[in-house]
């Protein structure tokens, strides 16, 4: 039992000394850190594959904390860097694409039982996204003098999103297959021109991990290689960079909606809540609807997350720990005793 006692406390001893020289060991590095806030702007895009939509545009902006620790050779003007922080980001995306469409009720009955078809005929398309994030940035890099550079990776954590839906709305009567032609601008029968019809429904993003990278400098402010205690030195930094982020995982889960969802029939009974004669029940709200893109059959094998733009930081140093006094005290001291010089170690209580 005394020999594992024995063998424990050796065991911390030999710790504490690697721990010691450890430090002493990076007595060279200057190690300091900073937090701060960041804000930024930029064009926010959503990017489908094996689709015939070529993707999104729009524009995003974020702000949020951020910490950086720094540590390079102390005479040395590089350092490398770490960041790390939390926010938050909101924008508007739309798919610019027009996509033209048409639907139809066949072989409906009008009101003097005449057999004919409905059509829906959809013009100039869009459909537009509005999502507000969290996101958590884990960077590293370099910074040179005034020049400084990050890589890393952004998680993107989705709290709301909500889609638009906006069209313009024909709807004619073909009797072309019944011996008529096309009867058009009827409102009475509900066949519209020009008609605007939108739709937006509260939906979700999948969370998502961007490879980032961000490049810029600093903005003002001294920048010097001397060190001392009557050298000037800034403790705020601004910085100004460009910045990309690209979503390696799928924002959007397969959807199984048609385009869009329209009544089952032209009710021409007088009884009916659904009567067509000088009504809008065809395309109201409750019983015409526009599905969101993303949200459709077939829409993509997947969709990609893209954001462009530039980025404003400002960071606050924060106060330089002490001297080491493990390692200005615990090694290499001298003592004279009369005339006999003997090495050993010094402590202080």
């Amino acid at each position: 039992m005394k020999n594992t006692d024995y063998s424990v406390k050796n065991h911390r001893l030999y710790g504490l000394l690697l721990l010691a020289l450890l430090l002493c060991g990076g007595a060279n590095a200057k190690v300091n850190n900073y937090i701060g806030g960041y804000a930024n702007v930029g064009e926010w895009s959503m990017l489908p594959s094996g689709s015939n939509y070529t993707g999104s545009l729009g524009i995003a902006g974020g702000v949020g904390f951020l910490y950086e620790m720094r540590a390079g050779e102390t005479y040395s003007p590089t350092r490398f860097l770490l960041d790390v922080g939390v926010g938050a980001w909101g924008g508007m995306t739309s798919f610019m694409q027009s996509r033209d469409g048409m639907d139809t009720l066949f072989n409906q009955q009008d009101l003097q039982k005449q057999s004919f078809d409905y059509v829906y005929d959809l013009k100039g398309r869009q459909d537009r996204y509005n999502n507000v994030a969290v996101q958590v940035p884990l960077m590293i890099g370099v910074q040179h003098r005034r020049f400084y550079m990050l890589v890393g990776a952004k998680v993107n954590a989705s709290v709301w999103t909500k889609t638009q839906t906006v069209a313009m709305l024909n709807t004619y009567g073909d009797y072309t297959r019944y011996g008529y032609g096309i009867f058009r601008n009827m409102p009475e029968y509900q066949f519209f021109e020009n008609k605007p019809i939108q739709g937006g429904v509260k939906t979700s993003l999948n969370l998502d991990v961007d490879l980032s990278f961000e490049i810029g400098g600093r903005v003002g402010g001294i920048v010097t290689d001397a060190v001392g205690y009557d050298v000037p030195k800034d403790r705020v930094e601004y910085r100004l960079a460009a910045f990309v982020d690209y979503g390696l995982f799928d924002l959007h889960s397969q959807g199984s909606n048609d385009m869009l969802v329209k009544p089952s029939k032209y009710d021409t009974d007088k009884t009916s809540d659904y009567y067509v004669y000088k009504s809008e029940s065809m395309i109201s709200p409750d019983r015409l609807v526009m599905n969101d893109i993303m949200s459709t059959t077939g829409f993509a094998s997947a969709v990609k997350n893209l954001m462009v733009g530039l980025k404003f930081t400002i960071l606050f140093q924060l106060p330089e720990p002490g001297q080491c006094v493990i390692c200005r005290d615990a090694y290499g001291s001298t003592v004279r005793r009369g005339n006999v010089r003997r090495s050993g170690v010094k402590y202080e209580e």
